[in-house]
């Protein structure tokens, strides 16, 4: 009994004193642990360059398109409208007959006055002859000279009459060729405001409204205060104003400004501009809504990044920017104006720096980073 009793106590005893190293051993492992520095990870982000350039500030405005030319189409001479000879809605070229009106009473006005002429026509003939024939017989004396003059008043009342004639002819013919009106330009035609069958009255009856809408003027206002760099931008040349159609995703127009009004609008404070666009494509019509975006300052040699690599702080304004080690630094900056997703750093950058645009709520200054784009 008592060897198996010593026996017990002598494993017990290895139990206890294995299970003490195995704790020393535990205890040594957590303090390497300790010891041994850890490696931070690096925080992925999106970059982008700094650079030093000319850059147009924008102003971004909401225009309406307008014809180019607007005719309200209207008969020269009265009398029943006969025939319409476009299609309302439709496209009309320069110089096609759109409209005629009943002929037939300016074809007799221009019968009878070529009637007249003719009629005074032969009357001056005939005293052309008889002056002619009696001129040689006044110095004979066979012909009185009072009877000579009279002969020679009747030529001249004959010529004036002719004259008269002859103007009148003309302008009948005129008032014949106003019963076709033809389109003055490429155009669309509108609605119909009056039908054939209609009398027509001279300079007064309405009868369709012509819109020219290639090229097409894209018209806005502008605040005054910008007039003076938009000016300076028309003096370099041609200034290229952007027009796109809101809630599409097609690309923009490329339009350019033609016309800066004479005036500004002392209750508003703005300008009226227009901007001048081929519309080959009709993609505009006259009276849509349109985005206009137009250059109205330039400013010379000027430190850029994209607007979304600021940041706000209590203390200011500050961007992240890579070293060459991997790490950022966070520096303070002066924030100037901004245009088409660039701002203008005014202090703190030299235009030669890489600057972090997206993963900045991840840093502090002195994180380690490594760049990440949209493809992985």
């Amino acid at each position: 009994m008592q060897g198996t009793s010593r026996k017990k106590l002598l494993v017990l005893a290895v139990v206890i004193v294995a299970a003490i190293v195995a704790a020393q051993m535990f205890r040594g492992s957590e303090r390497a642990k300790a010891k041994t520095p850890a490696v931070a990870a690096s925080v992925p982000v999106k970059v982008a360059s700094a650079h030093r350039s000319d850059l147009d500030l924008t102003l971004k405005v909401i225009g309406r398109a307008e014809a180019f030319s607007t005719v309200n189409v209207q008969a020269r001479v009265s009398g029943q409208l006969q025939a319409l000879l476009f299609k309302p809605g439709g496209q009309v070229k320069q110089g096609d007959t759109i409209i005629r009106i009943d002929p037939s009473l300016l074809q007799a006005q221009l019968d009878q006055a070529l009637g007249n002429l003719a009629k005074d026509q032969a009357q001056l003939d005939n005293a052309n002859t008889v002056i002619k024939r009696y001129q040689p017989l006044l110095g004979k004396g066979y012909v009185s000279q009072m009877d000579y003059d009279t002969y020679k008043a009747n030529q001249g009342i004959y010529s004036a009459a002719v004259k008269s004639d002859q103007a009148a002819v003309e302008l009948a013919r005129t008032q014949l060729s106003y019963a076709q009106i033809q389109a003055p330009f490429d155009s669309i035609a509108g609605a119909p405001l009056v039908y054939p069958g209609a009398q027509i009255t001279a300079n007064d009856t309405s009868i369709v409204v012509l819109n020219q809408i290639r090229p097409i003027h894209i018209t806005f206002s502008a605040p005054e205060t910008g007039l003076d760099g938009i000016k300076a931008a028309m003096a370099r040349g041609k200034v290229p104003v952007s027009v796109a159609i809101p809630n599409t995703k097609t690309a923009p127009m490329e339009a350019e400004l033609d016309f800066i009004n004479n005036s500004v609008d002392t209750t508003t404070g703005t300008i009226q501009l227009k901007a001048r666009y081929t519309n080959d494509d009709d993609r505009l019509t006259p009276g849509q809504f349109v985005e206009v975006v137009l250059p109205t300052t330039r400013l010379s040699n000027v430190v850029t990044v994209p607007v979304v690599a600021l940041q706000n702080a209590p203390l200011g304004s500050f961007v992240f920017v890579v070293n060459a080690d991997g790490t950022v630094q966070q520096r303070m900056v002066t924030a100037g104006p901004s245009t088409g997703g660039q701002i203008v750093i005014e202090k703190g950058l030299n235009g030669n720096e890489t600057v972090v645009t997206d993963g900045q709520l991840l840093l502090v200054d002195g994180a380690h980073i490594h760049v990440v784009t949209d493809n992985g």
